[in-house]
Order: C-alpha cells, then structure tokens, then sequence
C-alpha cells in the first residue's frame, strides 16, 4: 500500500471534488498530498466558510485493504494499467476499482446498451451480437443492468470475456439478481466501478456509470431504446466522446424502439443488423481524442509558474455569470472566457469545494440549489 495511493484516494473521495477538480488539483500543486493541504484555502477562495470533509489516512488505508480483500485493486488515472480510451475523457473517473483481469480494458471494446424491459427478440439480438463480436476478437462492454446489459454479457461469455461496469460499490451488484453473473464476469472478464465499496446504486449514480461503459468502448450499439431513457444518455455521450454511434433498428409498433429507431432516422448511427455491420465501421482510435494522463481540454495552458493564481477573483466572476443551473459543458465555458484554461479550471474546481457548483457526466458543469449545498 502506497503513500501516493491513499493520497490519491482520499483526494478523490474528498468532499466535493469531481472528476475535473481532481485532475485540476494535481496539476496545479503537483501531488494528492499536497493538493490536500491547499484544500481549505481553495475552498474558501470560492466562497464557503469551513473546509472541505477529507476523509483520514486511516480511512483510506482500510478501504483499499477492504477492496484487496475482495479480489480487487485500484487504478489511478495517469498510470500505465489505467485504460487508455477511458483516460482520453476530460471527465475519466480519477481512480477505478476493478475485480478480475484489468488487462481487458486495454483491448478494443464496444458497448452495447438498451432496454431493461427489453423484448424476447432484443435479448436474442443483444446475446447473438456480443457473441459474434467475442468470436472477432472485441470486448463486449455493458452495465450489468436487467434486459439488454444482461443479455449482451451472457452472449459475450458464450465466446471470451466482457466488462461489466457497474453504478454502486463493487460489494453491491444491481440488480441482486446478477450477483452470480458480475461473479462470472468477474472471473473471466473484468468489473468495474467507480463508486465506493458499500454504496448501493442510486438514480444519481448511474450518468455516471455510462460514461464509464461508453468511455471504455469504440463504439456504441444501441438496441431497443425509449425516448428519454439511460440507453439514449448513453448514446448522447458517445457522440460527445467521439465513440462511433450503432443502432438496431425495431418495430415501429414497439415503444421501446422508437429512441433508437430516431438515432437511424436522423442519420446520427450506423444502422446494425449483425456484427459484420458493426465491424465494417469500428475505427482503431475514436474520431476525437482528448489530450491524455492529467491534461485538460483545450489549449494554451501555458506554464502553472506563469499563471495569476492570486488574481482568479476577475475570473470567478466571468465564470459565475456563465454559469445556469443547466449544465453547460466545459469546453463551451473555456470559448466563452477570456481566460487561461488553467485559471478557468482552477475556479470550477473552487466553486465545486464550496458547493457551488456541479459537474455533470459528459464534462458539463452547473450551479448547484442552494438547498443542496453543504453549510
């Protein structure tokens, strides 16, 4: 065990620090155990009065213990066994913890999602798919969730592995139904999680675990999806990640088809009816990568020694007038500024410790109710 790694986790499981926050902090006072010790005075510069909740040494020390007792270990973003698609996020979650062959998420990957409720036929397509693409060599990439998750694990462990990422604690498999298959999957494939150990998934959760299937992937095969459902979030990240965009197509008659029957109508995916279809557009690398390990998105960084860090108030204040209690992404945020990329991030990062503001899957960022902020 590590001194850097129980830094690094107890920076991230420090209160109010995301996933852009966490990157933020690291470049701009080079390690955790620093960035932890800034942490009061950052808090304060963006507007609360008592310091951020970070959690002890001897907290963290136990919850690494408790996940090696399970079979599982951490990766850290920036280190060579992280996976190197997911790094490429300019939201990739800061650490990960993983049951089974963590080698796996350096192979190609797709993800397939869909429908909980999903039909006889789009349980069949979903198995038959990810077990088709198995025999081609690629890594099926799913969120264990009822229906099409299920199904598409299933088909992929007919053929070789598959990765499951899950919304809550890797101690916690949802549905309850599926502990025998994340144990499965955990055995042949790989599980990840972001969440804690112990944590039981919640509706808040699971944005953010599909960024993880989706930024884990080359691709995204979507099957029988409604309007509004998880399964067209996910299909939504894919777009922003520059992931190519699948679907199948399905009745007209069927509710549950007519989210992904609208992704093929507008043109925005790949009309799939078997692997051949999905293969013949799979790219080596996805269409947009981010810059990789620590960097941020954007350009003209510059040195961190050339930076005002003691005259942020100018840019707190451009920032804060942007900002709605609709998420708006980051990149977007850094055209409209007339600052640094470096500043700008500085001052999310110190909004986001006072309670502020948010960060959103898909690297968006709002402000927070005020009935949701910490005293």
């Amino acid at each position: 065990m590590t001194p850097d790694l129980v830094a690094n986790l107890r920076l991230v499981r420090t209160e109010g620090i995301g996933p852009v926050g966490y990157r933020t902090l690291l470049r701009r006072f080079g390690s955790a155990a620093a960035a932890i010790e800034a942490l009061p005075d950052a808090a304060r510069a963006g507007g609360r009065d008592r310091a951020p909740a970070v959690p002890g040494r001897a907290a963290a020390e136990d919850e690494i213990a408790a996940l090696e007792r399970l079979g599982g270990r951490f990766l850290v973003l920036g280190h060579p066994d992280y996976p190197p698609l997911l790094a490429q996020l300019a939201d990739a979650p800061a650490m990960i913890a993983v049951l089974g062959d963590a080698a796996i998420l350096h192979r190609r990957s797709v993800a397939i999602v869909g429908a909980r409720n999903a039909s006889s036929a789009g349980l069949r397509i979903a198995e038959a798919l990810a077990a088709d693409l198995g025999g081609a060599g690629l890594v099926t990439v799913s969120g264990l969730a009822r229906g099409i998750d299920g199904a598409a694990h299933q088909g992929a462990l007919h053929v070789g592995p598959t990765v499951a990422a899950i919304a809550g604690g890797l101690d916690r498999p949802y549905p309850p139904e599926h502990a025998a298959l994340q144990e499965r999957i955990a055995a042949k494939g790989c599980v990840v999680a972001e969440a804690p150990l112990g944590t039981s998934p919640q509706a808040r959760h699971f944005p953010r675990r599909n960024r993880i299937v989706v930024g884990l992937a080359l691709g995204c095969v979507v099957v029988e999806a409604a309007p509004k459902s998880g399964s067209l979030i996910s299909a939504g990240l894919a777009q922003d990640y520059g992931r190519e965009l699948f679907a199948v197509p399905g009745s007209p008659l069927d509710p549950r088809c007519r989210g992904s029957n609208d992704l093929l109508r507008r043109r925005e995916a790949w009309l799939v009816e078997n692997a051949e279809d999905v293969l013949r557009e799979l790219p080596l690398l996805p269409d947009k990568l981010g810059p990789s390990g620590f960097a941020e998105p954007g350009s003209g960084w510059g040195s961190d020694a050339q930076e005002p860090w003691d005259q942020l108030g100018a840019v707190r204040d451009a920032v804060l007038a942007l900002l709605s209690h609709t998420p708006t992404p980051v990149d977007d945020l850094l055209r409209r500024c007339q600052f640094s990329v470096a500043a700008v991030l500085a001052v999310l990062t110190e909004l986001e410790l006072a309670g502020r503001v948010e960060s959103h899957p898909g690297n968006r960022v709002g402000l927070l109710s005020e009935r949701f902020r910490p005293d």
